[in-house]
């Protein structure tokens, strides 16, 4: 399993070249999975991948910056490639509300609500979903697949673990949103908690995303770090890593 970085901004885009906010592509053999689809994130997809090769989308939540981009595919799908029922695995209520911007929407997507502790399978990959503790309904998702797995944490508060999921993932995704000692809302992690949570699910690596755009990412790999107690990874757009 393959995962690619496609933005990793939080909250809004970094005003660097390459700022995009929240998104990912799993990989494994022909099956390709676009996971959260926030602003900036289509036009890296487009470097990594050719659209018609993509074989389902996972958003996490409503939040614009993890699903707005889903309004690039559309177009592009409905209008430029004529493709229709490309599978959507997201929390009820979003089809309708993201699909009230625009026309063709259910022809264009297939539709699958996910809600805390469903499953579903976009083949060989396997997905479970777990509901967060962040505001609106936010699913967290473990992808497995050649013998790997793969914990994203979406955005979450504390009152929320990656202990949800079974332990020992071989690489965990999560928000770090800020740091410990300014912790400016409750709805996201501080990059000590995200590396406190990854270490006391057993998991064997930790890579930190979704970071205030005006922190120094450095001071967030070393918090994160400790509190993990072992070296982590900073997402950034185009980085790849093997699962």
């Amino acid at each position: 399993m393959e995962l690619t970085v496609l933005g990793s901004s939080g909250s809004f885009g970094a005003p660097a070249a390459g700022g995009a906010c929240s998104g990912y592509l799993v990989r494994a053999g022909d099956t390709s999975v676009w996971l959260d689809c926030g602003n900036g994130t289509f036009s890296v997809l487009q470097e990594h991948l050719l659209v018609a090769d993509l074989s389902a989308v996972v958003i996490s939540h409503a939040h614009p910056d993890h699903c707005v981009d889903l309004y690039g595919l559309h177009v592009l799908c409905r209008y430029g490639m004529q493709r229709a029922g490309l599978p959507v695995f997201a929390p009820p209520g979003l089809r309708d509300r993201l699909g009230a911007l625009v026309d063709g929407w259910e022809d264009t997507f297939d539709w699958y609500d996910v809600e805390d502790g469903d499953a579903a399978t976009v083949d060989p990959l396997g997905l479970r979903f777990s509901r967060t503790d962040h505001p609106p309904p936010t699913m967290a998702v473990e992808v497995t697949g050649d013998e790997k797995r793969l914990v994203y944490t979406a955005d979450t508060g504390p009152g929320w673990s990656v202990e949800a999921f079974e332990s020992g993932a071989d690489l965990v995704v999560s928000e770090a949103s800020f740091l410990h000692a300014d912790r400016r809302a409750s709805l996201h992690l501080s990059a000590h908690e995200a590396g406190a949570g990854a270490r006391a699910a057993r998991a064997r690596r930790l890579m930190i995303t979704h970071l205030w755009p005006t922190l120094d990412p450095m001071d967030s790999v070393e918090e994160a770090s400790e509190a993990f107690g072992d070296p982590v990874t900073l997402a950034a757009p185009h980085m790849v890593t093997q699962v």
